[in-house]
């Protein structure tokens, strides 16, 4: 469920771009824009307008693609109008026509006394299934606002946290000069997408790709390093954790364990880094990130140095048996 009401007008107003835009107009019904849209679904009333309401899905976004408007152009020769009549009772949020398609006239008229939106869209049903579906997954999808810079790093987006001041913003502006990119500086809006995808993005729009580092103030990544440095959103891949090191914590040296952090019920492996005078942090990051994206492909380095080590005692041992019984003998 959406964290705020999502109307049919916000889904008309929507600033979407290129492959994500779904050029939707409204075409019928304007005085329902202020519908609510509940669930991220869509249902193809072709049951509906047969007549057939049982398992009706009408507080899904309905859908008419070609199959239904040819029915529909059925019953207007017909001059049978119970069925839409009867359809119209059901609150729905709105009715979208795929393919530049349009209902006829009786069909307006019902929804216009229905005050239930029609929009229309010259995208193919199909199209247009995949887009919005993407888009409402998204809208629909569960949040959270968390600390951090969020960068890309080898095309792995990795969360930097910590303490204020151990560094994060620091360690992000030196891998944006050696060629990554900044997503989202000191506050990142976390959304988990299909139940297992988690996507960050700048909490604020207007101060997006804007860094503050203690000296200089506030910089502007765009402006100071060009549009190749910065994205808008990206997936959240690895989560570090940046700690002032501390003599006492006995840290992994080897790195046999993988270590994870569950952010809205998505497991992400976690890194700690801790950080002292002389430690250059930024290419520790990348080291991980090369890392991590190797024991995606199947490699994890410490455990094959493990194995190998394991192998090499075990080698060992039995040789140090035989000779020793040679001895005996």
């Amino acid at each position: 469920m959406a964290e705020k009401s999502f109307t049919v007008l916000d889904l008309i107003d929507l600033d979407l771009k290129e492959h994500n835009s779904l050029n939707l107009r409204c075409i019928g019904g304007r005085k329902g824009l202020g519908r609510l849209i509940d669930i991220p679904d869509l249902n193809r009333p072709m049951g509906a307008i047969m007549g057939f309401f049982e398992g009706f899905a009408h507080q899904r976004i309905q859908l008419f693609g070609r199959g239904e408007a040819a029915y529909l152009r059925r019953l207007e020769n017909a001059r049978e109008t119970k069925p839409i009549e009867d359809m119209f009772t059901y609150p729905m949020p709105c009715c979208i026509f795929t393919h530049n398609l349009s209902p006829h006239r009786d069909f307006f008229d019902i929804a216009e006394k229905a005050q239930c939106p029609i929009l229309q869209t010259d995208l193919g049903s199909a199209d247009f299934s995949a887009r919005i579906m993407r888009i409402l997954s998204r809208i629909f999808s569960l949040r959270q606002i968390v600390h951090g810079v969020l960068v890309e790093v080898y095309g792995l987006g990795i969360l930097l946290q910590g303490d204020s001041g151990v560094g994060k913003s620091e360690t992000a502006l030196e891998l944006i000069h050696r060629g990554h990119r900044l997503v989202a500086d000191d506050v990142v809006e976390i959304n988990c997408i299909y139940g297992n995808t988690l996507m960050g993005a700048g909490a604020n729009k207007i101060i997006g790709h804007h860094m503050e580092i203690r000296g200089p103030g506030i910089i502007n990544i765009t402006h100071l390093f060009g549009v190749r440095a910065i994205r808008d959103r990206n997936e959240i891949q690895l989560v570090v954790e940046l700690e002032e090191w501390d003599s006492a914590k006995n840290y992994d040296r080897i790195g046999v364990e993988d270590y994870k952090v569950e952010l809205l019920g998505v497991k992400i492996p976690k890194l700690i880094i801790p950080v002292k005078p002389g430690r250059n942090i930024p290419i520790i990051i990348e080291t991980a990130a090369m890392n991590e994206r190797l024991k995606s492909m199947g490699y994890h380095a410490a455990k094959e140095f493990n194995k190998n080590i394991l192998k090499w005692i075990e080698s060992d041992n039995a040789r140090a048996v035989f000779f020793g019984h040679d001895d005996v003998i």
